[in-house]
């Protein structure tokens, strides 16, 4: 007996409610095929990443949302915000990237002396923002004294900040700060040579250093070759870092970037470390070759080594480290320190036309 349309779709129902079809019942148009699925089995690891990509992404649109907002509403707090999330996004990425370094350190026991270039730059740099940002996090480990640290970081953004959260106009300022307070100690890290050069007992020294430093305070730039010259006389006495005066030291520590507010055999120690480390960045250059130095590179290198690039071109500053490399490399280790008390008085820069306001 054939099926009746009611029946048809009876059955068509029972498939639906339980999943089987009566017997003697075919698919047709009135009973809908159903797909044979295979059900999908997760594992709590995908579960788990499939659950972090949500909240990743839902955070993520919510904080882009936020920053448009604040970029609407309140732009000179934007700005703030802005460069302090960069900041640590970039202070983030420093330290991934000198544990890659030390961990390949380790791994293929390199040593220091032979990192490449821009890695050994890279543990000096983060080293030194390190130093800097330690007695900030020391001071805001009491119950509420974050709140007193966010005011004196807004209010004094230079001394407290690292360059991480610098805004560019304020790094470009505060460079210019610190090149003057270079400028300061100039002429008495000069002015002590030139007394100290009446205990010269070799009358040809005297006389070179003598003449280096009146070219010097007449505005006149030695050649490399003046300064060879008189090298030896930083060995020992009476210029040897050993041999100084505590202020001529300290007068050095304020060109280095060093704190001056020291005792006197703590600042030797410090200035023979600095200028160990210099050396072995600039013999790290030479492996490289300074043409492969980029832009940035090169005037953050003429920097650290005392020059204010902000007002040179690219090709100037090139010249100007070639002429400190050239020094520098010719360098034995007891003279390294002293020798570099010629270059950061300016007197291997021809390039500047001012050389106080430059350097």
């Amino acid at each position: 007996m054939a099926l009746s349309y009611r029946g048809v779709c009876r059955g068509a129902s029972l498939i639906l409610l339980y999943g089987k079809r009566p017997v003697g019942v075919k698919a047709s148009l009135c009973t809908p095929r159903l797909a044979s699925t295979k059900s999908r089995h997760y594992s709590p690891s995908q579960a788990r990443s499939g659950i972090g990509r949500s909240v990743v992404s839902g955070l993520k649109w919510a904080n882009e949302k936020y920053e448009r907002f604040l970029q609407r509403r309140f732009p000179r707090f934007y700005v703030i915000y802005h460069t302090f999330m960069r900041g640590f996004r970039l202070l983030f990425q420093d330290g991934k990237e000198v544990r890659r370094i030390v961990s390949r350190m380790l791994s293929e026991r390199i040593e220091h002396q032979n990192l490449p270039y821009r890695d050994m730059e890279k543990i000096r740099q983060v080293r030194k923002d390190l130093i800097k940002a330690i007695p900030l996090v020391i001071l805001s480990i009491p119950p509420f004294a974050n709140y007193v640290v966010f005011i004196l970081m807004y209010l004094y953004p230079r001394q407290l900040l690292i360059r991480h959260f610098w805004t560019p106009q304020q790094l470009v300022e505060f460079r210019g700060v610190y090149q003057a307070q270079r400028a300061q100690h100039h002429w008495a890290i000069v002015k002590g040579m030139e007394s100290t050069s009446t205990s010269v007992q070799d009358t040809r020294l005297k006389s070179r250093l003598t003449e280096l430093c009146s070219k010097v305070r007449s505005g006149v730039h030695p050649v490399v070759s003046d300064v060879h010259a008189v090298r030896t006389l930083f060995s020992g006495p009476p210029l040897g870092i050993k041999r100084m005066y505590a202020d001529q030291m300290r007068h050095l520590c304020a060109l280095l970037f060093l704190t001056p507010r020291l005792p006197g055999f703590w600042i030797g120690r410090r200035l023979n470390s600095h200028a160990f480390e210099l050396m072995q960045l600039d013999r790290a250059i030479v492996r490289l070759g300074l043409h492969q130095l980029n832009d940035t590179e090169l005037r953050e290198a003429c920097y650290v080594r005392g020059l204010n690039p902000d007002r040179l071109s690219s090709g100037q500053c090139r010249e100007w480290l070639t002429q400190w490399l050239q020094f520098s490399t010719h360098l034995k280790g007891t003279q390294a320190i002293s020798s570099r008390l010629l270059i950061k008085t300016d007197v291997l820069n021809p390039l500047c036309e001012k050389h106080l306001n430059l350097m």
